[in-house]
This record gives C-alpha cells, structure tokens and sequence, in this order.
C-alpha cells in the first residue's frame, strides 16, 4: 500500500501540467484511480485492480490513456470468467463492447485492431446470441470499417449471420446476395494483396454457408455470377468459384458454366476439368467433343492405373451408348481391363453387350456367330467379378438362344468346340463354335 501511495504522489505532482486537458476536470482524482489501479494490475491483482478503473473509467476522459480502455477489456474478460451469473457476465460484456465503440470513435489508428479484436469477443463470449439480427447488425458495421483488413471471423461470422436471418425469414434473397457478393469481393481483394491460408479457408466456409441457406439456385446463381466472371475471366479463383457454384446450384446448361470450366481448363488442363468438360459436352450431345475431353483425362491421368482404367470403362460405354462407335468402344474397355483387375468384369461384360449388339451379315450361320463372342465375354466377366453373376448369366442365356443348330452348322463344316475367328462391324476375335 505504501509503494502504492508514493506512486500516487508523484503522478498528483505532476498532473498539474495536464490537469485542464487530458486528464479532465477532476483531474486529480482521475490521476489518483489510474496509479491505483496500474499498481494492481502490475502486481497481477485483478481483483483489487478492478475497483479503482472503475472509478478510473468513471472519471476519467477516454482521451487520458488508451490504456485505460485497453486495460478495461482485459479486466472485463477476467471478470467475465470468474463469475457464473449471467446478470453480472453480461454487465461485464456490454461493458466491454461500448469500450470497444470508445476506442474506434477515439483512437482511429488503432480502429482496425479493436474492431476485429471486438468481433472476437462477439463470438467467444457469444454476445446477443439468442439475438441474430443484434449479431449481423455488428458484424457489418465492424465489416464495413475494417475493410480489406477484417479478420477471417469478421468474414464467416456476418455471413453466418446474415444466412441465419434469411432462413427465418428476416431478410429477403436480394439482401443475402448483396452480402454475400459484398464479402466475396473483399475477400477476393484481401487475398490478391497477400495470400494467407486462414483467409482461404474462410473464403471456402463463407461459400458452403450461403450454398446451404436455400438462396443459391440457378437463375441467382447467374445474376450474381455473371458480372463478376465477364469483370475477372482470367483471374483462376474467380474461376474456380464460379465452376463450384454453380455446379452446386445445378446449373450444369448454362452458357456461363461451360466457359467457366473452358477457362479453368485453358489454365489448369487437368483430368478432372477434362472430365468436366466430358460431361458437359455429353449432356450437350456433341460427342466429338466429349469423347475428345474423356480421352485428354485420361492422358492427364497418367500414374494413376485405377483412375485410368475408370475413365477407359466410361469412354467405351458412352462411344458404344452415345457415339456409336463400336470399335472404339471394345479397344477401350480393352484397355480397362489391362489396367485394373477391379474394372476386368465390367469391361468383359461391356465387350460382351457391344458384341451381342452388332448385326451381322451372311448366311445363317455368319448372321449369329458374334453371339459366341458375346456367349465368352458375358462368361469372363462373371468369372472376374462374381458379383456381376446374374447379369451375365441373364445375358447369356439369351445370347444361347441365337446358336446355330448342328444341321446348319454341318453344311459350313463348323462342329462344336471349333476354334474359328469372327469378324463383324470392324471387330475381330478368335472364339469357340457353340451349337445348340
């Protein structure tokens, strides 16, 4: 007590040189409740410190010390945590909030800091929890002053906020579209300044929020959408964006869509934008085109033998289903089935349904010899992945039904168990003469 009374004296000896201005009318009393309090705090007392800001804070003008409102919000938190009541915990955090407000309104150079430092406290000491519109009122204001440099919370907790008052009702699809749109672009701006991984991933929680609050279908989507790719083509995040969401609005036919996945291809020909591309075009049904992206994701997939094999099994059924090619078709679930042994079933029983398909010329014989082909391939496939067993055994029974008899056979000189090649519709393979 006595150390602390000295500091006293010498702070009331030299407060006259500042007793009109900074420390207010009543200066000496002010000065006397700062010097208390300081020497508690540097002694760690919280309990003891806490009495004499108050009356610090009381007294004093906010323009005497930053301090005394820097040191008020660390008290404020303290007491905030050693009490259970929520009469007095709340006191403590509207207290600590119209500190905040005091510091922006007095100390602007630090306003950034204290505003983001505030939108802490929102959020830890869920302040007006129960009260969304209390919460998106503050984190706006504290958004629209802190501009590029709000933290990554200010960002997630307004959108958070603003997706919480629209599925209640409170605001309209217009107003979370301008919020969001809002924050997309800041935070588009904040990351071109520099790059930071926590900013990113609010970025990602601030898109998968508004994509969940029902506001994102289609026509929204390409309104707000539109603008911003035509303003940004070349920048790749605009890009990435726009492919994201408006695959998630289900906006897969829009023009937008298609020269957004275009654009990330021409800067990122990876298998997957390739893939995309290849989806797109078939839904489209230009299969020149989807065929040829299906093919560059499989020569972009290179290293990956189960990815490949995958994309091989897709390109022989849409070039059998789509495309009509059964030539292709055969060569590339060929290609499967030598990559992978977990796509070896389904590729036979592909090559058996493309062979079981073709229509043959000739005698009565040649006109349903492929059906031994098939007969093979329906067999293998069931052989490599016995799940597949009734399937191919449904095809199978059917494909018996077209074997020749032995009358016709014998006037070809074919007895059962022949090896013999076939050759149809531009496909060729060795099999076995079957005859019922």
């Amino acid at each position: 007590m006595k150390r602390i009374l000295t500091t006293l004296f010498a702070a009331v000896i030299t407060v006259s040189a500042f007793a009109q201005g900074r420390f207010g009318p009543d200066s000496a009393e002010c000065v006397k409740y700062l010097s208390y309090y300081k020497e508690y705090l540097k002694q760690g007392n919280n309990a003891e410190a806490i009495g004499p800001w108050r009356n610090a804070y009381a007294i004093c003008p906010v323009t005497a010390s930053q301090n005394l409102l820097i040191d008020g919000q660390k008290l404020m938190r303290w007491a905030y945590g050693k009490t259970k009541d929520a009469k007095a915990r709340a006191g403590y955090i509207d207290t600590l909030m119209r500190i905040y407000d005091q510091r922006v309104a007095t100390y602007p150079k630090n306003a950034v800091s204290a505003l983001n430092n505030k939108a802490i406290d929102i959020v830890n000491f869920k302040w007006n929890d129960d009260n969304p519109q209390a919460v998106y009122d503050q984190m706006k204001d504290i958004f629209e002053k802190t501009g590029n440099q709000a933290s990554d919370l200010v960002y997630v907790k307004l959108m958070e906020t603003a997706t919480s008052l629209y599925t209640s009702g409170a605001i309209d699809a217009e107003q979370i579209m301008t919020d969001y749109t809002a924050i997309s672009e800041r935070m588009g701006a904040a990351l071109a300044a520099k790059d930071d991984a926590k900013l990113r991933k609010a970025q990602k929680d601030v898109e998968t929020l508004f994509l969940g609050c029902g506001v994102a279908n289609c026509d929204n989507m390409l309104a707000l959408l539109t603008p911003r790719y035509e303003a940004n083509p070349d920048d790749e995040e605009t890009v990435r964006t726009v492919v994201k969401m408006l695959n998630s609005a289900d906006c897969l036919d829009s023009d937008l869509y298609l020269k957004a996945v275009e654009s990330l291809y021409s800067k990122d020909p990876s298998s997957n934008t390739a893939y995309l591309l290849y989806r797109l075009y078939s839904r489209k049904e230009d299969t020149s085109r989807a065929v040829r992206f299906l093919q560059e994701a499989i020569n972009t997939s290179e290293g990956d033998a189960q990815q490949q094999a995958n994309y091989y099994l897709e390109l022989g059924s849409y070039n059998f289903k789509k495309a009509g090619n059964y030539v292709a078709a055969v060569a590339a679930a060929k290609k499967a089935a030598a990559l992978s042994d977990e796509c070896k079933g389904r590729a036979y029983l592909l090559i058996g349904t493309i062979w079981g398909t073709v229509r043959c010329g000739g005698n009565e014989v040649e006109s349903v010899q492929h059906f031994w082909v098939a007969y093979d391939y329906v067999n293998r496939a069931k052989a490599a992945d016995p799940s597949l067993t009734a399937e191919a055994n449904g095809l199978a029974g059917q494909y018996a039904a077209y074997f020749p008899n032995k009358a016709d056979a014998f006037m070809y000189d074919l007895t059962n168990g022949q090896s013999c090649t076939v050759t149809c519709a531009g496909l060729s393979e060795t099999t076995t003469v079957r005859l019922k």
